[in-house]
């Protein structure tokens, strides 16, 4: 059994004798139920959160430094073109190609990688293993969000009385 993964450092990803080994779990290969590669969403939660901060603190500097040079000075519109770049990179990092699996229970594990054509191969030949039990292969991936202080973290959807795990 593989030494599950720290914090920050990268996850390996195998197939061997059917097994999908994400990490120190372990998936049998005919549970995988859906396997995609694509480009998450931008947070655009988090870059409105950073927008209206960035402008209520442009507006208060801006505030600031006319009052002290009687409104004479490029402060408003340099704040202002700040602003916009920090939000801009927040959506354009917030981008990653994801490789998704999910299993037939609903649960999924998501990995990402810095180019979709890595994680393209990668999900071929998982599906490649699905089809031939004889093929093995190895990848080492870097963790997105499969996991948390306490362990792994399952996304469980559907079911009767479903409250989630209790940690």
């Amino acid at each position: 059994m593989p030494l599950p993964p720290r914090r920050g450092k990268p996850l390996e990803l195998r197939v061997q004798r059917q097994i999908l080994w994400v990490g120190s779990a372990a998936v049998p290969l005919r549970n995988v139920s859906w396997v995609e590669v694509f480009r998450l969403k931008p947070a655009w939660g988090k870059a409105g959160v950073y927008f209206l901060l960035l402008v209520a603190l442009a507006f208060l500097v801006s505030a600031r430094l006319d009052s002290t040079d009687g409104g004479r000075g490029p402060a408003t519109g340099v704040l202002t073109l700040f602003t916009l770049v920090i939000v801009c990179a927040v959506l354009l990092w917030s981008r990653k190609p994801v490789l998704v699996v999910e299993l037939n229970s609903g649960s999924r594990v998501v990995l990402t990688l810095p180019t979709m054509d890595e994680l393209r191969a990668i999900a071929g030949q998982i599906v490649y293993a699905i089809d031939h039990p004889e093929y093995e292969f190895s990848a080492v991936l870097e963790q997105y969000n499969t996991t948390n202080n306490f362990g792994s973290v399952v996304n469980m959807n559907g079911g009767r009385g479903n409250a989630g795990i209790k940690l």
